[in-house]
């Protein structure tokens, strides 16, 4: 991160007045809750250089007039709630309040310093993408603490790849409580449920996700287990299916079903093989179907699961023999 010239002109103090806001007080502005506030000079000894030795502060210095200060800001503020209170965020108007700025020797905005200990101690100039905004302020601030429910998260998501239905839903179900709207928790509830041939219940758990988060990964996943065990459900006794193939090993529909009712049972791996067998017969056959119907299984698994990995070590092997 460019660091600036942050000489000042002159102590920032004196005759900017001791404020009686701080972030948890009723000063100007609002944000979200006390991590982010706007400031004025009359505020900035209270907000920005007493609060910073508790904590370090941003101040994003801006214009109405500043372009790129309205791309800045709701980036710099994203950012910092999701920091988790490793850092605040002050946002000063120039216009309204010319007196820091010059003190600090801005010469152009957006322009963010970092305090720590009641001393300006980093920044940058210019708007900047995302990435480097959190890698700026975790470098002030250290790394965000990692909440409860993110590690119960974790570990259900461990649990989950071990087939331990139960302690995983367990840990979901605590998440829930936590946060009801938590997505990865839902979504990894209909999973125990698939896991434990609850289909029911598990399409249950999953209509509780919001409508306006259909497209995240985890409720993806979810929704493609549960289809595929749905078509499962009218695949009947597998040792048909089996006995068929014994007898006519090109039987490839009878190997698609096979793979559809071995992965309903957990059974990933062998269900992986008997696709894997279809493309290396006939890569044409049902448009390709073998290939597209192991691309759902890999996305209803889930990228990090073990099968996936097989799954895509034996489709390239295969496809790029």
């Amino acid at each position: 991160m460019n660091t600036g010239n942050y000489s000042m002109s002159g102590r920032i103090g004196g005759d900017l007045g001791g404020g009686n806001g701080g972030f948890g007080g009723n000063g100007a502005g609002g944000g979200d809750g006390d991590l982010i506030k706007d400031v004025t000079t009359q505020t900035f000894m209270q907000d920005v250089m007493e609060a910073s030795r508790v904590q370090p502060v941003l101040v994003d210095f801006w214009a109405p007039w500043c372009g790129p200060c309205k791309q800045l800001t709701p980036i710099l503020e994203t950012a910092v709630t999701a920091a988790g209170g490793t850092v605040k965020l002050a946002k000063m108007n120039i216009d309204e309040n010319p007196e820091v700025a010059g003190q600090l020797g801005i010469q152009s905005i957006p322009a963010v310093i970092a305090f720590k200990d009641g001393q300006p101690v980093d920044g940058f100039m210019g708007a900047q993408p995302e990435s480097q905004i959190k890698a700026f302020i975790e470098k002030v601030g250290g790394a965000a603490p990692v909440s409860q429910a993110d590690q119960f998260l974790e570990q259900a998501e461990a649990l989950l790849t071990e087939n331990d239905y139960g302690q995983a839903a367990q840990l979901f179900g605590a998440v829930m409580q936590m946060e009801p709207d938590n997505v990865k928790a839902i979504a990894g509830l209909a999973q125990c449920y698939l896991g434990s041939q609850e289909l029911e219940r598990a399409k249950q758990a999953l209509a509780l996700v919001p409508d306006d988060k259909h497209e995240d990964p985890s409720y993806v996943a979810a929704k493609a287990a549960i289809d595929l065990a749905e078509q499962a459900e009218a695949l009947g006794d597998l040792a048909e299916l089996q006995d068929r193939i014994a007898k006519d090993p090109l039987d490839l529909q009878a190997r698609f079903d096979l793979a559809l009712g071995l992965n309903s049972r957990g059974d990933k791996e062998a269900a992986v093989d008997q696709l894997i067998e279809i493309v290396r017969r006939d890569r044409d056959w049902n448009e390709d179907g073998a290939r597209k119907q192991l691309l759902q299984f890999f996305e209803a698994w889930g990228f990090k699961d073990p099968a996936s990995a097989y799954g895509r070590r034996k489709l390239s092997a295969v496809l790029f023999s």
